[in-house]
């Protein structure tokens, strides 16, 4: 059996007893943890659904990649930088494909009472959000109606008259 995982923002082709490199995961050598973003599964050419479907793996190190050296220059203008990098990566040894995923526990249902106080309250809530907005806008029109008033006579005093074209 084999199954295709992605962790890391890679995509690994595993099976029962294989070790891989991955980017770093929480936890200690010896934890057990499961991949379940399980992207195809299967046996030989037969091919597995993958709802729900978990791989298992178990940690056994944590480590370090080898270095990658990066280096940075401007020509003719003395420039040279030198620095280091190493990446952490964790080994997996995957111990079995095809775990179910945990399924979460139902949320607690509210009871009958409690909807119908909420249905009764919320058009309650509405109407008393409702009444301060219109009295805003109440005021608020009259202040605009002003305000377009000693706008107009203002605007037209600004206009020019078109300017004449000359030819060259």
């Amino acid at each position: 059996m084999f199954a295709i995982v992605r962790t890391g923002g890679k995509q690994y082709r595993v099976a029962p007893g294989d070790k891989i490199v991955v980017e770093k995961l929480a936890g200690d050598a010896g934890d057990s943890i499961d991949l379940t973003d399980v992207l195809l599964a299967g046996e030989g050419s037969d091919l597995k659904s993958t709802d729900g479907l978990t791989v298992a793996a178990k940690i056994v190190a944590q480590a370090k990649g080898e270095k990658v050296t990066v280096f940075k220059k401007r020509r003719r203008h003395n420039y040279r930088r030198k620095a280091g990098h190493r990446q952490q990566h964790t080994i997996l040894e995957i111990v079995s494909i095809g775990g179910q995923k945990a399924q979460k526990a139902p949320a607690e249902k509210k009871t009958a009472p409690a909807k119908a106080e909420e249905k009764a309250s919320a058009p309650a809530k509405a109407e008393k959000a409702a009444e301060p907005k219109t009295a805003a806008k109440a005021e608020a029109a009259p202040k605009a109606a002003k305000s377009t008033k000693d706008a107009a006579p203002a605007k037209a005093a600004t206009k020019k008259a078109p300017a004449a074209k000359t030819k060259k």
